[in-house]
């Protein structure tokens, strides 16, 4: 339908303008009726519909409308697959368009910094490629279906521990590789209509009213023609929040903050272009979702069997000594209450009342010889005796026990942060004691962040299923008996333990500040760097085929940055059932020019081959791909060499690699002082002219010259003196004032950067 949003602000009243900037309640946007605009409702997700229509909250306390509770981030993730991200964000979008709601309160891209952050099963990675990738392929799919969606929490907000007061400490060359990046390309190249700002501050401003984030980054340098929303009480200041972009403030303030708005700008501290401004903003995004409004069907049966599909995809076999798949006329045991009522979901804002769950015990009971024995309680951390003696009885009357293990509800939801990386001890013990009487043991891990596992090296298999969503025992079991091939890989790496993580001594902060001092190696970034032994590297995962890479072809062996590189790899199915195999595609800095990580992940892709099949993959690289972010250009920056293409299984399992040199259309600019060092000037070869002289004046009053043979004086001597010593000290050694040294300097200076 064709409007004039101009037209219809023009003739609001202030008070309607003002009242357009917040909530009409916890979930609906306000109307003005005489002009047409309607009230529209936003509903928590990201994974399914929190849909509540009485009493409401944004922490899940209260019953929400039935709905399909799809797997969580922290599976999805590790499908590595951008087709099924955007199938399941379209089938939400269908839900959304049955259930009238206008956007979905998601996805959430936060970087997994630490494996204790409450919420990181919301989240898709430790890597900000991977995340970026999921993150604008899910929404790609809800917002073809005329629904909106609302990336959050923008931005650093890694924790639950002071999240509404407490600063991220973070230097911008980290804020831009790892935090802002994977909110980077789901905003310029899938534009959600939305984008939710976070609770937190970042170096010292609330990310509510923080112009730097919210218009100098999201709206001039991103391009983002949305609305801002905040996290529902995450704003400190209103008018300051308008200032900076943030256009509606959630949930309802009662008027409280309107009326904060109406007195700014009748006093003349808000200019009432900035209101009109933002309620365009928040019009434009009501308008096009009443313009798209249709009826839909929503047929739960059918997303239930994706969701089932969406699991089987992203669950990882972490670990197989030939016990998986297991056979269908052995005797098994089934041990853990996860097996009978699993865990599926996170608590807080995304929990979903699922409609209808399914369990493995069930899900195998119809085709196998199950034996079923509970365990372990998980209301507290104590064991049971009766349970343990039931269970270690189960496992030695079986050929194999498999035993459904993971985190309780109480270990890990919003609102606050896990205090260890551990499974209950009743559970590690259970493990334990069902190990030594059964040799053949399988682990299934319902988790939404990773877990030490001190048994490991005892059993046989392990099969990480993560928040798996409401069909996860119906896919476990397809997955444990063969009839699905497991084809996830880690999203994120598994250490041995908690203090092998970099923000380890940094996390969560005093309660004022959280410092980020591991920079950007967080995740593989910093195992692979320190060559530190992990349980699981980032990108493990195994099948019940085998792959072989073959061929590998750059398009390209010398280029300039602004070029594009093609990368062609040949993949075959060496085994002999029909699999899928994620081809992961890493770039390592060569140049040494900076501290970078060993290697990065920088493109992907999921092929399915049958046995024998072979297909070449081929991916794209651009300057994104190769560039670090420079804080001196304030951009993106590619050094000049080489850099090397890899192709891997995962971080630690690279199978090819081929290099190609790099060469910078852009000249770093160079400031010479008079505490530049002489060796960097030496090193340039625009600088090096102009010094040499003067190096050469610093022999003479040594006494070495072209023929002198003194080892005292050799030339590598020579530059390892120079490579610390500032011009001040070479020129008092040559014999010049500061008034020489300071029109020397201006030479130097003209020199570096013509």
């Amino acid at each position: 339908m064709s409007r004039n949003i101009k037209e219809i602000i023009q003739k609001m009243t202030l008070e309607e303008k003002a009242g357009m900037c917040s909530g009409k309640d916890f979930w609906h946007l306000k109307s003005v009726e005489r002009l047409g605009i309607p009230s529209v409702m936003v509903s928590d997700g990201p994974h399914g519909l929190r849909k509540q229509d009485e009493q409401a909250d944004h922490l899940g306390i209260n019953e929400s409308i039935q709905a399909v509770c799809f797997p969580s981030a922290c599976a999805t993730a590790c499908s590595f697959d951008r087709d099924l991200l955007k199938e399941l964000g379209t089938a939400i979008g269908n839900e959304c368009q049955a259930e009238d709601l206008s956007t979905i309160l998601g996805p959430a891209v936060n970087i997994k910094r630490s494996p204790l952050c409450g919420r990181n099963f919301e989240y898709f990675s430790e890597d900000p490629y991977l995340a970026g990738q999921m993150a604008k392929s899910h929404i790609e799919g809800v917002q073809s279906q005329g629904v909106g969606t609302s990336i959050k929490h923008f931005a650093a907000n890694n924790q639950e521990y002071r999240r509404m007061t407490g600063s991220s400490e973070v230097d911008e060359q980290t804020l831009r590789e790892i935090y802002l990046a994977a909110f980077e390309t789901p905003i310029k190249e899938a534009h959600p209509k939305t984008v939710m700002c976070s609770y937190n501050k970042i170096n010292g401003i609330y990310s509510s009213e923080n112009p730097w984030l919210l218009t100098e980054v999201l709206r001039e340098e991103w391009g983002f023609e949305g609305y801002v929303m905040s996290d529902w009480g995450a704003v400190d200041r209103r008018v300051e929040g308008l200032k900076a972009g943030l256009e509606l403030e959630m949930p309802s303030t009662n008027g409280i903050n309107d009326k904060e708005i109406i007195k700014a700008v009748e006093n003349g501290t808000l200019d009432e272009a900035v209101l009109d401004q933002a309620v365009e903003r928040v019009l434009n995004v009501i308008f096009d979702y009443a313009d798209h409004r249709r009826e839909a069907v929503w047929d739960k049966e059918k997303d239930h069997n994706l969701a089932a599909k969406i699991e089987e995809e992203s669950a990882v076999l972490l670990k197989n000594e030939g016990i998986l798949p297991l056979n269908r006329n052995g005797k098994t045991a089934f041990i853990g209450l996860f097996a009978k009522k699993p865990r599926y979901q996170g608590g807080g804002s995304s929990h979903i009342n699922a409609f209808k769950v399914s369990d493995a015990v069930s899900a195998a009971s119809d085709f196998a010889d199950i034996v079923y024995a509970q365990g372990y309680m998980t209301v507290e951390d104590k064991v049971d005796e009766v349970l343990l003696r039931e269970a270690v009885e189960a496992a030695e009357q079986a050929e194999t026990a498999v035993i459904f293990a993971g985190l309780p509800d109480s270990f890990e939801s919003e609102g606050y942060d896990r205090q260890h990386m551990r499974l209950p001890d009743c559970q590690n013990h259970l493990i334990q004691e069902i190990c030594q009487v059964q040799p053949n043991t399988v682990v299934v891990l319902h988790n939404g962040s990773p877990v030490e596992m001190p048994w490991a090296d005892e059993v046989k298999g392990i099969l990480e299923m993560y928040l798996g969503g409401q069909a996860v025992g119906e896919a476990a079991v397809k997955l444990l008996y063969g009839d699905a091939n497991p084809c996830g890989r880690l999203a994120e790496t598994v250490p041995y333990q908690l203090s092998d993580n970099p923000s380890y001594l940094n996390f969560p902060g005093d309660g004022e500040k959280v410092e980020y001092k591991e920079g950007i190696f967080v995740g593989y970034r910093y195992y692979d760097k320190k060559n530190m032994e992990v349980r699981y590297p980032f990108g493990h995962g195994l099948s019940y085929t085998s792959f072989e890479y073959s061929d590998l072809k750059l398009s390209k062996e010398c280029m300039k940055d602004t070029d594009c590189l093609t990368i062609s790899v040949k993949v075959k199915n060496t085994g002999n059932r029909a699999g899928k195999e994620v081809v992961q595609l890493y770039v390592s800095n060569q140049t040494g020019t900076s501290n970078r990580p060993i290697r990065e992940l920088k493109n992907f892709e999921k092929i399915y081959l049958n046995p024998g099949e072979e297909k070449t993959v081929i991916m794209e690289l651009n300057k994104r791909s190769f560039a670090e972010y420079n804080v001196d250009l304030h951009d993106w920056y590619v050094p000049s060499g080489k850099y090397e293409v890899q192709i891997g299984h995962s971080s630690r399992d690279i199978r090819l690699s081929a290099v190609v040199e790099l060469i910078s259309t852009v000249a770093l600019p160079v400031k010479v002082h008079r505490n530049t060092v002489a060796g960097d000037l030496i090193r340039n070869p625009k600088t090096a002219p102009v010094i040499s002289g003067l190096v050469k004046r610093m022999r003479s009053r040594f006494g070495k010259t072209e023929e002198s043979e003194d080892e005292a004086l050799s030339d590598e001597m020579e530059m390892h003196v120079l490579d610390g010593m500032p011009l001040r000290e070479l020129t008092k050694m040559t014999g010049m004032d500061d008034g020489q040294l300071g029109e020397f300097i201006q030479v130097l200076n003209h020199a570096a950067n013509q």
